[in-house]
C-alpha cells in the first residue's frame, strides 16, 4: 500500500499492578525519559508515522502532561476498563479522520526496534494484519499445584509482541463486533473476527516491562554512558601543607585558594559535572561567596555526586593526574585514592590517581604551583 497513511495507539490505561508501587509502571524514568514517553516517541519519530496517540487512564492526565511535555502530540485519548475497551476508544478517536493503517502499541513495550516498526508496516501491503512475534525457545510445560502434568510441543508457538498492525477499518469492525470479549490481545480480536493475521520476526529489544526485574533490565539497556573532563590549577603561597584529594600533605608551602584549595578534588568536581552537564565548580561554589572560604573541597565533590545521583546515575570511574614537582605525590598516593573513593562512596578500583612533572618547564617546573587534569566516567 504505496502512500499508505499510518496511525498509531499507544496503550498506556493499564495500572501495570505487578511491578509495584504507587505510580503506574509507563509513568517510572528511564533515564530521562518515561517508560510512556520513550515508547511514544518511537512512533513520533518514525518517518512512515504520521499520527501517534496515547491511550490513557483519566486519572493519568497530569502525569501524562509531565511525561510529554516536550514530544508535542496530540491530547490523549482516556481509555476503558479493560484494555480491549481502550483500544476500542481510541480506535472510535481516529475514525473521525480514518488511516489506511493503525499500529497498536504497547506502552510497556519502549525499547522496539524502528525495524520491528517498519516489517509490520511493510506486511500490510499484503495482509490484512501483522503481528511481530518470536518463536518460543524454551521448552513448555503444563502444570499444577507445584507439579509437571505434561510437556507442551513447542513446534509452531511464537511470542507475540507489539506493534500489531492492521488495515485501518477491518480492524475498527473486529472491535466493534467483539466489543467485550475480554481478548488478549489485538491480533485474538481479528483472529475472532476471521482476519487472517501474519507473522513477522520480532525483536528480543521489544520485551515488555510487567515486573521490576524488567524494569531493571529496561533501565541497564537504556544506560548512558558520558565521560567529562575537569581542570584546575592553583599557586603556593605561604604555608606548611596543601590538601590535595582529601589528604593533609605536609609541605613547604600551601596553595592560595578561596576554599582548601585542593587542586586534585576540585579537577574531579568539575569532571563530574562536566559529564552531567551542570556547569562547572564556580557556578555551584561562587569564590566570592564566604560561605566557601576555607571550606573543605570533599563537599563540592560530595555535591557534585549528588546531583549524579538524583540524575539515576552513578560513577565508574574516575582519573586523575596531578601536575607539578613536588610534593612528591607517591606516598600518599593510596590514601588519596581511598579518601576520593570514600567521598563518591565506589570501590578504591573504580579510582585512579596519577602525578607528573613537566620536566622543568612552565609554571609548574619553576614550582610556582599545582595543576590537575581528570576525567570521569559515569553512567546515567
Amino acid at each position: 500500500m504505496s502512500g499508505a497513511t499510518v496511525a498509531t495507539l499507544v496503550m498506556a490505561a493499564g495500572r501495570g499492578q505487578r511491578l509495584g508501587g504507587e505510580e503506574p509502571k509507563q509513568y517510572r524514568m528511564l533515564g530521562a525519559l518515561s517508560v510512556l514517553a520513550r515508547s511514544l516517541a518511537l512512533f513520533a519519530d518514525h518517518p512512515r508515522i504520521g499520527r501517534v496517540l496515547a491511550v490513557i487512564h483519566d486519572d493519568d492526565r497530569d502525569l501524562y502532561a509531565t511525561a510529554t511535555a516536550t514530544l508535542g502530540l496530540a491530547p490523549p485519548v482516556p481509555g476503558g476498563p479493560t484494555r480491549q475497551d481502550s483500544v476500542r476508544l481510541g480506535l472510535e478517536h481516529l475514525s473521525g479522520n480514518p488511516p489506511d493503517l493503525v499500529l497498536i502499541h504497547d506502552a510497556a513495550r519502549p525499547l522496539t526496534p524502528p525495524a520491528v516498526i517498519g516489517r509490520v508496516i511493510d506486511e500490510l501491503a499484503s495482509s490484512v494484519g501483522a503481528v511481530p512475534a518470536l518463536p518460543v525457545a524454551d521448552t513448555l510445560k503444563q502444570g499444577a499445584d507445584g507439579r509437571i502434568l505434561a510437556t507442551v510441543p513447542r513446534a509452531g508457538l511464537f511470542r507475540a509482541q507489539t506493534p500489531q498492525g492492521f488495515r485501518f477499518d477491518a480492524i475498527l469492525d473486529a472491535h466493534r463486533r467483539f466489543a467485550g470479549a475480554d481478548l488478549t490481545d489485538d491480533a485474538a480480536v481479528a483472529e475472532a473476527a476471521g482476519l487472517d493475521v501474519a507473522l513477522v520476526p520480532g525483536d528480543e529489544a521489544a520485551f515488555k516491562i510487567t515486573t521490576a526485574d524488567d524494569l531493571d533490565r529496561a533501565r541497564r539497556l537504556c544506560a548512558e554512558t558520558r565521560v567529562g573532563t575537569g581542570f584546575d590549577v592553583h599557586r603556593f603561597g605561604m604555608g606548611d601543607h596543601v590538601w590535595l584529594c582529601g589528604i593533609r600533605v605536609p609541605h613547604d608551602r600551601g596553595l592560595i585558594g578561596h576554599s582548601d584549595a585542593d587542586v586534585g578534588l576540585h579537577a574531579l568536581t568539575d569532571a563530574i559535572l562536566g559529564a552531567i552537564g551542570a556547569g562547572d565548580i564556580g557556578q555551584h561554589f561562587p569564590p566570592g561567596d564566604p560561605r566557601w572560604k576555607g571550606a573543605a573541597s570533599s563537599g563540592f565533590l560530595r555535591h557534585a555526586a549528588d546531583l549524579l545521583d538524583k540524575r539515576g546515575g552513578r560513577v565508574i570511574h574516575v582519573d586523575l593526574t596531578l601536575i607539578g614537582e613536588r610534593p612528591k605525590v607517591g606516598p600518599h598516593r593510596e590514601a588519596m585514592r581511598a579518601s576520593i573513593a570514600s567521598i563518591l562512596a565506589v570501590g578504591i578500583d573504580r579510582v585512579s590517581v596519577k602525578a607528573t612533572t613537566t620536566e622543568g618547564l612552565g609554571f609548574a617546573g619553576r614550582g610556582e604551583g599545582i595543576a590537575a587534569q581528570a576525567t570521569a566516567t559515569v553512567v546515567l
